[in-house]
């Protein structure tokens, strides 16, 4: 069973193509037109050993608020599409990841049922050009459209670099754990039959 998925999603204000494995093994192209954001990508792959190709262009010259949110949207699609029915996965992930003085902690419920909860203090409001509060904008576009349960917590941390890196590493191992199919698990792991 391949669990992959290619979408397209072109509006007014982007354009993104975006292909994704989730049984791969952390191979990334990514090109955003977002730097930050490509960085974040990368890491995410590489770090839930997802395979993920990412073309997105969009109205940077305005912000980077609907490239960055449209591109949460299009990967939230993809997981759900790629993980389809939800048979024999194991629903649950959790993941702590420290990165220097930042500690992020992440647990994710695949549950069909999209609910963020996003305890991340940012002490400024940029990293270069990056308006750190679009990373929340991310996140929630991911949820909703993923169809997942995702709270996001940090401990403690001083520099926002690290404090957003930890945050999408943590999340990328934490859904690395959730979609990992488990022969125990007969049809979907709940009591109500679907997902």
């Amino acid at each position: 069973m391949t669990r992959s998925s290619n979408i397209e999603r072109v509006t007014n204000e982007t354009k993104i193509r975006l292909e994704l494995n989730v049984d791969g093994s952390g191979r990334a192209a990514i090109c955003t037109s977002v730097p930050f954001l490509d960085h974040m990508l990368n890491l995410f792959a590489r770090h839930g050993l997802f395979d993920l190709t990412i073309e997105a262009s969009g109205d940077i010259d305005i912000d980077f608020h609907h490239t960055v949110e449209d591109i949460g949207i299009v990967l939230g699609e993809a997981f759900k599409q790629a993980l389809g029915e939800k048979k024999g996965i194991r629903r649950y992930g959790q993941a702590t990841v420290p990165m220097d003085e930042t500690l992020a902690s992440v647990a994710i419920d695949i549950s069909g049922r999209p609910y963020l909860v996003y305890h991340v203090s940012l002490p400024k409001v940029k990293i270069g050009e990056f308006d750190v509060e679009l990373a929340r904008e991310f996140f929630q576009a991911f949820v909703n459209h993923c169809g997942l349960n995702l709270h996001i917590n940090v401990m403690y941390g001083e520099n926002v670099h690290h404090i957003i890196e930890a945050c999408f590493k943590a999340v990328a191992r934490a859904m690395d754990a959730a979609t990992q199919l488990d022969q125990r698990v007969e049809g979907v792991l709940s009591t109500k039959g679907v997902l």
